[in-house]
């Protein structure tokens, strides 16, 4: 079965730094594209960072760019997700996701991914 277990969220201050892992197991890691989302209360959940397992390419929601940066290692089967300068609106639960099939593009919604992790929740304050 497929796991995905995140970890790393905890509360911050504006203005630091967190870095999400998110543990995969259960498929073959380097053949899945692999994402990051988040969704904060009364708000419907929003991509935040992928990655395409074909070429290695990054995409990234506006919000973050310049501030967030997604990267994996596959022999570890691993996710992260450095997040940097935070802002208070980065607060919400952030979720790994992982789709075999996923076609790149930068507007990626969560329709796209088909296995989700549990998430771990990320409070700016």
């Amino acid at each position: 079965d497929v796991q995905l277990v995140e970890s790393g969220g905890g509360l911050v201050q504006p203005g630091g730094s967190l870095r999400l892992s998110c543990a995969a197991s259960g498929f073959t890691y380097s053949s899945y594209c692999m994402g990051w989302f988040r969704q904060a209360p009364g708000k419907e959940r929003e991509g935040v960072a992928a990655i395409d397992s074909d070429d290695g390419s990054t995409h990234y929601a506006d919000s973050v760019k310049g501030r967030f940066t997604i990267s994996h290692d596959n022999a570890k089967n691993t996710l992260y997700l450095q997040m940097n300068s935070l802002k208070l609106e980065d607060t919400a639960m952030y979720y790994c996701a992982a789709d075999p099939a996923w076609v790149a593009r930068s507007n990626f919604v969560p329709s796209d991914f088909t296995y989700w992790g549990q998430g771990t929740q990320v409070t700016v304050s």
